[in-house]
């Protein structure tokens, strides 16, 4: 019988829980599977500075070559899981082996969410998710005049930025009635649209895409045209979840963990994007895409393998570059019924605070690092005691909550 540790997915989650075993003085063996042929590496410079050519691409790797094999890591490159066997306890490799595994991790991520538009897979259109996808719009960046982002999340507005500081007419097409609707308040959304209207990006609310044309040209579901040259698609992801659902293991918007990462299955475990996890902060079961979500599950779930059961407690917290600004949140903003300022958003620095039931749940700082870090301690209190009042004045001392 295996005793192998056996990781789907090298990207954040994965490749962390290998290092963070070997740091755990885990001895067991362990392979890394990508069903990418470049080493790991990072992902948020994908939608930022590596587009502007500002990130050189051998700074992309989260770990040197030398690691894995220093560190008795068996890394393997292009070979993806086509299905797990539970009762024999092996993976199904796209090599055609059948890989035995003591304990199976699933960091399996997402994926770029399918979008029913004809014409979105023509030559002009490009997704953002790997390496190889940015490659390809960068490449592509550099004969466009008129960029159309489709979607007005954190990928397609970051993506907006580069363009748009690379000269390039730039139009973002949103569903909805404002940006980063899913993520953020109002007050965030409008900073954010007058920083992008400043840089000369036009954004169209409530904007259907009917088709796209082989030249790119968009239509809208008003019969407006765009006559745009590149089509970048940032209108969400979804996890990766058919592996674990074709094996029997619930998935719900992510797969069905416990707060240790556990699936039904106790031989098998899900982190990252992919995981639908138990979340002590949130007291209910949540997926969360970010990098903090997915180093911190690996290190948490790597304890627990050594030998030291850890559930997932930390708090959530994200980040995003758009142009020169940095937009940092903390804690999870959805329910609130009450939202504060703090500072002055005229000044360009300045956070938001979420309440519910008069505690304080989350808080978006704009410019503002001392708030949100000051948030990731308070938040991180059984009871945190920052009132609505305390967050609206800039004179009160957020330490003293923390």
């Amino acid at each position: 019988m295996s005793d192998a540790i056996v990781i789907l997915g090298a990207g954040q989650a994965g490749v962390q829980l290998a290092d963070s075993l070997r740091r755990e003085k885990c001895t067991r063996p362990i392979v890394l599977l990508s069903d990418e042929t470049d080493f790991p590496y990072q992902r948020p410079p994908l939608s930022k500075t590596y587009l502007l050519g500002s990130f050189a691409e051998e700074r992309l790797p989260l770990r040197g070559p030398d690691f894995y094999d220093g560190h008795g890591i068996d890394l393997r490159l292009g070979v993806a899981a086509e299905s797990i066997d539970r009762d024999t306890r092996t993976v199904r490799l796209s090599t055609g082996e059948d890989l035995a595994y003591g304990t199976l991790v699933l960091a399996t991520g997402t994926r770029v969410r399918d979008l029913p538009i004809p014409g979105i897979g023509g030559p002009r259109v490009h997704a953002l998710r790997s390496l190889a996808d940015s490659r390809k719009i960068r490449a592509a960046l550099e004969g466009a005049r008129h960029v159309a982002v489709i979607g007005g999340g954190f990928i397609g507005l970051e993506t907006a930025s580069a363009a748009a500081k690379m000269g390039k007419q730039v139009t973002v097409v949103e569903m909805l009635d404002r940006l980063m609707r899913r993520a953020v308040g109002p007050r965030i959304s409008s900073f954010f649209h007058e920083l992008h209207a400043a840089n000369g990006v036009e954004i169209r609310y409530g904007a259907e895409v009917r088709s796209i044309g082989e030249a790119g040209t968009i239509t809208l579901g008003n019969g407006d045209l765009l006559d745009s040259d590149l089509v970048i698609l940032g209108a969400g992801v979804v996890p990766n979840c058919e592996l674990a659902t074709e094996a029997g293991l619930a998935c719900n918007n992510g797969i069905d963990t416990d707060e240790y990462g556990r699936t039904a299955d106790p031989d098998i475990f899900a982190i990252g994007d992919c995981a639908h996890h138990l979340s002590a902060f949130a007291r209910a079961r949540i997926r969360l895409e970010s990098i903090q979500n997915a180093a911190d599950q690996a290190r948490a779930l790597a304890k627990t393998l050594a030998g030291t059961p850890t559930a997932y407690v930390e708090v959530p917290w994200f980040w995003s570059d758009q142009y020169d600004v940095k937009l940092q949140m903390a804690g999870l903003s959805d329910g609130a019924d009450q939202q504060v300022e703090r500072g002055d958003p005229a000044s360009g620095s300045f956070s938001v605070f979420y309440f519910r039931e008069g505690r304080v749940i989350a808080a978006d700082s704009v410019r503002a690092p001392a708030d949100h870090m000051a948030m990731r301690r308070i938040l991180a209190k059984p009871d945190p005691a920052l009132t609505a009042e305390e967050a609206a004045d800039t004179g009160f001392d957020l330490k003293q909550r923390m």
